[in-house]
């Protein structure tokens, strides 16, 4: 009467030690995050926009040529091609790590067939007789046999949850670098286009100067000027001519960086000169809570410290007993006709339980190693996410500062251009010097200059928050169990 509870219980037993699971839980640690961003304080953007839903971070430039280099990173850049194979890679050691929850099945067959003289024992029924007086034997045998060693104590459990998550983070580094080499990419084209634009202004201003050495010469000509007003007119042409060759270099090793981007040889790669957007959208900053679940690089400390707090249930196993079950199934015949009958098995089944009982401290030590880990790799979390918070904070106060900037700028050129005509005109009409004319010349140019300067660090900006606020990202895009190990 007795047999049926003893088997319950013997059966609840084994679930128990199934179900155990050393080493402690995940929890997400605490991070610190301010209610707002301080450098958004009374600051309202000129042009707040966000890209529509479904479509790319850049898309808030409405720039086409932009769009189509941006949509060859993914095709062709060879650090994003890394990254897919560390992805890869990790999620080919979770699959790893889950087959430690099969048996370990094998099989093996063999036939021999041997001649031995007449006279020798071991001879047997199935023995032939050859022609030379040497008996032929035959000999088959087939088998299998199984181990298995139970996850009593959730060592395979928690290495697979490790494995899972480095998985994670290894999709989250891929997605950083995705949109790490796309803010690259839009950064280098907009200072080429940058560089578009003072060439342009260097061209106009080129002509200008052209003018001025033609007025300068009629002046000279007419005896109301001194000779070296023409000189210094013609340096100040030759100096402007210089300037704007200069920027060939810059403009070439932008083009020769964005090549690469996209995964081509600079050979391969050129851009035609075009104008430079004026509008700056910024990207709505919202709270600084939620960047925490848009910033792929946080996301993959995160994953970092979930790994290492699996690890320590991983070192913690090693404290308890190893049980491995075995188990065989093996036939052997001298015909191969009737090699799997009854009559001609064997079998065994077996357990074996294995408990280390004195190493040096070798598993006090190792589970020291995890919890010392799982420490580093909380504060590395905790500091990846202050890094975070500082680099919004910087490029909205980088876009707060610039647009005043950008705007005082403008009225200063607004003014260099108005007296740049005055003084020519003053010139012409002999009440100045030719030096004044440069002195406002100078000026000009340099305010000129200065403005395509502003915009393009706006711009740059701009790009960085979008960079620094995830490029649209979201936690949830992270793989889950079936996705990290298909």
């Amino acid at each position: 009467m007795r047999a049926a509870p003893d088997r319950t219980v013997l059966a609840a037993a084994l679930l128990a030690l199934a179900a155990c699971t050393v080493g402690p839980d995940y929890q997400r640690p605490e991070a610190m995050a301010p209610p707002a961003f301080k450098e958004l304080a009374g600051w309202k953007p000129a042009q707040p926009r966000e890209a529509a839903s479904g479509s790319p971070w850049w898309s808030v430039y409405d720039d086409p040529v932009l769009d189509q280099l941006e949509r060859q990173i993914d095709v062709s850049n060879q650090t994003l091609k890394a990254n897919e194979a560390a992805f890869r890679q990790a999620s080919a050691i979770v699959a790893e790590g889950r087959s430690g929850f099969f048996p370990v099945a094998g099989v093996t067959a063999s036939g021999t067939r041997s001649s031995t003289p007449t006279g020798t024992s071991g001879s047997s029924r199935s023995s032939t007789r050859s022609s030379s007086g040497h008996v032929i034997q035959n000999s088959f045998d087939a088998g299998g046999n199984v181990s298995w060693v139970p996850d009593i104590w959730g060592r395979i459990r928690r290495t697979v949850e490790s494995d899972v998550a480095n998985a994670q983070a290894s999709a989250a580094d891929l997605a950083a670098a995705r949109l790490s080499a796309q803010a690259t990419l839009a950064i280098d084209y907009f200072q080429l286009r940058v560089d578009d634009a003072l060439v342009h202004v260097l061209d106009q201003t080129i002509a200008a100067y052209q003018q001025s050495l033609e007025i300068a010469r009629n002046q000279y000509s007419a005896g109301v000027a001194a000779q070296s007003d023409v000189i210094t007119a013609e340096t100040q042409l030759e100096n402007a001519r210089a300037q704007s060759i200069s920027f060939g270099v810059q403009r070439a090793t932008l083009e020769h960086a964005i090549a690469v981007l996209m995964g081509k040889p600079p050979a391969e790669f050129a851009l035609a000169p075009a104008a430079l957007a004026t509008a700056i959208p910024v990207m709505p900053a919202g709270l600084p809570s939620t960047l925490l679940e848009r910033r792929p690089d946080i996301a993959a400390s995160e994953r970092a410290v979930a790994s290492a707090n699996a690890q320590i249930g991983v070192a913690e196993s090693a404290y308890f007993p190893d049980l491995t079950l075995t188990g065989s199934l093996s036939f052997a015949s001298a015909e191969l006709g009737n090699l799997f009958s009854v009559s001609n098995s064997a079998w065994s089944l077996g357990a074996q339980v294995a408990e280390t009982v004195f190493e040096g401290g070798l598993r006090h030590a190792q589970v020291a190693a995890a919890r010392a880990a799982y420490d580093e790799s909380v504060a590395n979390y905790r500091q990846t996410v202050l890094s975070a918070l500082q680099q919004v904070e910087d490029q909205l106060a980088s876009l707060r500062i610039l647009e005043q900037q950008a705007a005082v700028q403008a009225r200063a050129l607004a003014l260099a251009r108005e007296a740049v005509q005055l003084t020519l005109n003053q010139y012409q009409a002999g009440t100045v010097a030719y030096t004044n004319v440069v002195v406002a010349q100078t000026t000009a140019l340099g305010d000129e200059q200065s403005a395509l300067t502003i915009l393009g660090s706006r711009l740059a900006a701009s790009v960085t928050l979008v960079e620094a606020l995830g490029g649209g990202w979201n936690e949830a895009q992270l793989p889950s169990l079936a996705e990290a190990a298909p």
